[in-house]
């Protein structure tokens, strides 16, 4: 991954911005307004009438959509460009960002032909009370559903949880301030850290696992006050964390992974924190998954090559060829058949793990690199992010031929499903329109028409 001195948080993809901005460097900017509880129209709904009344003048409820305000509350009646002129201009001027440039003619013929315009998730809420910011251009996992009303998401220095229900944000952990482990064991390689530049996180059962820009790990338990475990993984000099998650192993253990510049994977005890094992490779460590099992780990990282290894000895049994970049994403079908892999040359491999002689199917993107991948825990659909304005929704029981392109703007800090499937998150990381936006599953069912 690439390394570079990064020395404002909060604004980092001002400078590593993949587009050549017409005018200005943000031509939405104005003023950010204030809270308005003024009395407004009657709406469909007591639950949209009580919404509407409390909620910033910033924020855009799904009425408010369909009754002609940008989802994002761009003003584009008072600006000098109609939102499809911006958005021409930004397909036309847009930049991706490679590492290594090349022909990409004979893959653009594989990728798969799929019918866009679908709408699996419709648009609910979008909130600017809680703003999603990046630390690293091409780290975009930072944004995590728990249920269809929590999400957390990283907002300068501080971990922010989002009630969707509530429509409140609150701070969960402020990693500026010295961080000290509250967990204290003999040998345990805990040590007390501050000033935190969050790249990337991970939470799953109640565990929230953050990696740093200097090879940092923290480790906090979401109803637990403090940080049960923190450390610096390494030294090097380029240490930064690229990627961490939280699963469990074929006997139900569960365990933390972190995966480094250094080119190493380290995996600790969820419940101890020990360290357990550590993974050398030949390239920097972009991005792992571990397949639902626990049995098989996907490295993706500096090469156009990706590795399936043995999740308990690290040693590689898999090569996947077929990318022409750097990987940066990657997520396993909850079937644990089909593995998901996003990359710098604009596109998603799709790889059934029975026959890796080749990918399966390539699914391409409007405009940038694929630096976010998830499946819904029931398996119907794939998420796939670019690093900014489109987030694509692909249905697998179509041979995800059928998609949904979600078309916003602004760079996107991390998208992620509710578990329980009715909920997609997008985070936009913007000065001025950085935001939280909530899609909700579009349910097919006409039991309504009974009653009438």
């Amino acid at each position: 991954m690439e390394h570079f001195q990064n020395d404002d948080l909060e604004y980092v993809v001002d400078d590593y911005y993949d587009v050549d901005d017409f005018e200005h460097d943000n031509p939405f900017a104005e003023p950010e307004p204030q809270r308005d509880t003024a009395d407004l129209d009657s709406f469909d709904s007591d639950v949209e009438d009580d919404l509407e009344s409390s909620k910033p003048k910033t924020d855009t409820s799904a009425m408010e959509a369909r009754n002609g305000k940008d989802i994002q509350g761009i003003p584009w009646e008072r600006l000098n460009f109609t939102r499809d002129k911006y958005r021409e201009t930004r397909l036309r001027q847009y930049k991706n960002y490679e590492n290594l440039s090349g022909s990409r003619e004979e893959m653009e013929k594989e990728c798969l032909q799929v019918e866009k315009g679908k709408a699996f998730y419709d648009f609910q809420f979008n909130t600017r009370l809680v703003k999603s910011t990046i630390v690293h251009f091409q780290l975009r996992n930072l944004l995590w559903a728990t249920s269809k009303h929590d999400v957390y998401l990283m907002q300068n220095y501080s971990v922010m949880h989002w009630s969707s229900l509530l429509h409140k944000g609150k701070e969960v952990l402020n990693v500026a301030k010295p961080i000290v482990p509250s967990l204290k064991r003999p040998g345990l390689l805990s040590q007390q850290l501050s000033r935190v530049q969050i790249s990337t996180m991970a939470v799953k059962e109640n565990l929230m696992v953050a990696g740093g820009f200097q090879g940092e790990l923290i480790c906090k338990y979401l109803y637990q006050p403090g940080v049960a475990f923190c450390t610096k993984l390494t030294t090097d000099d380029n240490a930064i964390t690229n990627a961490v998650d939280v699963y469990r192993n074929p006997s139900g253990a569960m365990r933390v992974m972190a995966a480094n510049n250094d080119a190493q994977i380290r995996i600790f005890d969820a419940e101890t924190f020990a360290s357990l094992n550590c993974f050398s490779f030949d390239w920097s460590v972009n991005n792992t998954s571990v397949s639902p099992d626990g049995k098989l780990l996907a490295v993706l990282g500096d090469s156009v090559e990706c590795l399936i290894a043995d999740a308990q000895s690290g040693k590689v049994t898999s090569c996947l060829k077929g990318h022409l970049d750097y990987s940066f994403a990657s997520a396993w079908h909850p079937d644990g058949h089909i593995l998901a892999t996003g990359n710098q040359d604009t596109t998603c491999r799709l790889w059934d793990i029975r026959n890796l002689s080749k990918s399966l199917a390539v699914l391409k993107g409007r405009m940038g690199a694929i630096r976010a991948v998830k499946f819904t825990s029931d398996g119907r659909f794939l998420g796939m992010a670019e690093p900014a304005d489109f987030v694509h929704v692909f249905d697998a029981e179509s041979g995800y031929v059928n998609c949904q392109e979600i078309d916003l703007f602004g760079e996107i800090a991390g998208i992620s499903f509710s578990p329980d499937t009715e909920a997609l998150f997008v985070g936009v990381a913007d000065r001025t329109y950085g935001s939280l936006l909530e899609f909700n599953r579009r349910r097919y069912t006409h039991y309504l028409d009974s009653i009438l």
